[in-house]
């Protein structure tokens, strides 16, 4: 989806159209952030690190991604 139509179907008064556009949203979100959270590993950050810079417990962000990012 690009971004001028995602744009557009947010601001949509159409639940079915903006549903859709909150969950594509959703998708991207957590793909950005699991290949940063990638990133950040691989360059020797610290699973505390990680979750200061998401705001979130260093237990969350290692039980969420821990099992497959090293």
């Amino acid at each position: 989806m690009d971004t001028d139509q995602l744009h557009t179907d947010i601001a949509t008064d159409d639940p079915e159209v903006g549903l859709r556009a909150s969950l594509a949203l959703r998708r991207l979100a957590e793909r950005v952030e699991a290949e940063q959270v990638a990133a950040a590993r691989s360059r020797g950050w610290s699973w505390q690190q990680i979750a200061v810079a998401l705001g979130i417990t260093r237990q969350s962000v290692h039980t969420k991604y821990g099992k497959w990012i090293p």
